[in-house]
């Protein structure tokens, strides 16, 4: 019997040797990326962007009066199905004022976020590209906390902390061209410099470095701290409203672009006591009713200045809803490439520009933004990058049919699925799974699937043996993508 236990204690001993020689060598790799890394921004690129935005003519005379102004307002978190333009029958949110641009615009029904998290969702609509591409595949989180070690240094050694800065923005572009560009929200693509909202192209910033539920949250103004951390979130919808009201009032004139991008509905939820019990949604639809509330003050801000009939205002989410909100009829949640992660609402109003009471099929995706504003300008597209994203404006304004042949479906680098206007493709890949007891998800191998869209939106069914020759060509473009990006991830002229 004492063998037995000597050599179990051996054992033992011998393990908790080898944890401790692991847990080292981790630590040990911590602290050389920690000591080491660097982001840096590409020397080239940042000329070439200097020279591109430098050849952006102003335009003058009637050309210069007619441009629209454009105010973007992008939700964190907001499901397909969580307000009334993109509802099912039934929901028990009520957003009047955003159903009525809804009404009087048009409504794209098949409209994908570029990422299923926050981060990469928005650089793609600030840059045109997949979030590859623009160099910023996965969250961002504060730097110098434990969160920012362990997934950008660590877990993604070759993850970026911030937007790089060679990459061109949409404030970008419209400051070049001569916008007032302001952004009232959350910015979350870094807190340092040369990437800050004041370094990529606005000119006036008031909101929160990062998503509401990363610490220290605080309230910036430009680059300084107008609310010091912990701001009152419960405050926040009425603080954001007042400020976007503020900007588009500003008499310094026309045209301007305000990029709202609201820290709601993503979790923790908050609303002024005052407000609290008004919607059968429970916090949730308080927090939407609110924000809705914002939205149409907005609104009316314009109307009373003259100016609503040449905004174009677009309203979308950055992906599908996290713990809270409705993904419409669609599988999956926020963080995975199913519809229900990444097909997101889209409305956009434009009296001037488009005609109202409109629903559009085609598909598009987060990516088409910056190159439709460049369609509506008659501005080029820079020459040394590939822009993913194609103009969508004749969807808007003409009902066209989508200008997309395929859209891909990418969470950090991996790409996961393609798809057409009716099937998708997913190729080989873990799909992780959990639940509230394990919230932990194991990624469990599956093959290759094809869905068929028309008929199953919840993406329930593998339809490859009814639609072999489908099968195959969504194979190949998949293939071909996964080839393309291996080759020239960020999507660099390589001619230049």
């Amino acid at each position: 019997m004492a063998a037995v236990l000597q050599f179990l204690w051996q054992r033992l001993v011998s393990l908790l040797g080898s944890l401790l020689t692991v847990c080292a060598l981790l630590a040990a790799l911590a602290a050389y990326r920690v000591v080491s890394f660097e982001q840096t921004d590409d020397a080239l690129r940042m000329d070439s962007k200097a020279q591109y935005l430098a050849s952006l003519a102003r335009p003058t005379g009637s050309a210069a009066a007619t441009r629209p102004n454009i105010v973007f307002i992008l939700f964190d978190d907001l499901g397909y199905g969580d307000i009334g333009a993109g509802a099912v029958q039934g929901n028990l949110i009520s957003t009047p004022n955003i159903d009525k641009l809804a009404a009087n615009g048009v409504t794209l029904s098949d409209f994908h976020s570029a990422a299923p998290v926050c981060s990469p969702a928005r650089a793609s609509y600030l840059t045109g590209r997949l979030p590859a591409r623009a160099g910023l595949p996965n969250v961002l989180f504060p730097g110098g906390g434990f969160k920012n070690l362990l997934f950008s240094v660590i877990l993604n050694p070759d993850s970026n902390v911030r937007l790089p800065a060679e990459e061109i923005t949409l404030a970008e572009v419209l400051s070049a061209v001569g916008y007032r560009t302001g952004i009232v929200g959350k910015w979350h693509l870094g807190d340092s410099s040369p990437s800050l909202p004041n370094d990529m192209g606005f000119d006036r910033f008031f909101g929160a470095l990062y998503s509401n539920d990363q610490e220290p949250f605080a309230f910036y103004r430009n680059r300084n701290i107008a609310v010091p951390a912990p701001a009152d979130q419960r405050l926040m919808s009425e603080r954001y409203a007042k400020e976007a009201i503020k900007f588009v009032q500003d008499p310094a004139g026309e045209p301007f672009f305000l990029y709202f991008a609201h820290n709601f509905p993503h979790d923790p939820l908050f609303v002024r006591q005052s407000l609290s019990g008004r919607s059968d949604a429970g916090l949730f639809g308080d927090v939407m009713a609110e924000v809705d509330d914002g939205i149409g003050k907005l609104v009316s801000a314009l109307e009373r200045k003259g100016l609503l009939d040449n905004t174009l205002i677009i309203i979308s989410s950055d992906n599908g809803p996290w713990y809270l909100g409705d993904p419409g009829n669609q599988r999956g949640r926020k963080g995975n490439t199913f519809e229900g992660g990444m097909r997101v609402p889209f409305i956009a109003h434009w009296p001037a520009g488009i005609a109202g009471g409109r629903t559009e099929t085609a598909m598009a995706m987060g990516t088409d933004l910056l190159p439709t504003v460049l369609d509506l300008l008659a501005l080029p597209a820079p020459a040394d990058r590939l822009l993913d994203g194609k103009s969508i404006l004749g969807v808007l304004t003409q009902g066209d049919p989508t200008p997309h042949d395929y859209l891909y479906y990418m969470d950090g680098q991996q790409l996961f699925a393609v798809r057409d206007q009716r099937f998708k493709y997913r190729g080989p890949a873990a799909i992780h799974y959990g639940t509230d007891q394990m919230p932990i998800a194991f990624g469990v191998p599956q093959k290759e699937w094809l869905f068929d869209l028309a008929g199953d939106p919840r993406e329930s069914y593998d339809t490859s043996d009814r639609h072999p020759k489908t099968l195959a060509r969504l194979r190949q473009q998949f293939e071909a993508k996964q080839h393309e990006l291996s080759a020239n991830l960020r999507g660099w002229d390589t001619g230049r």
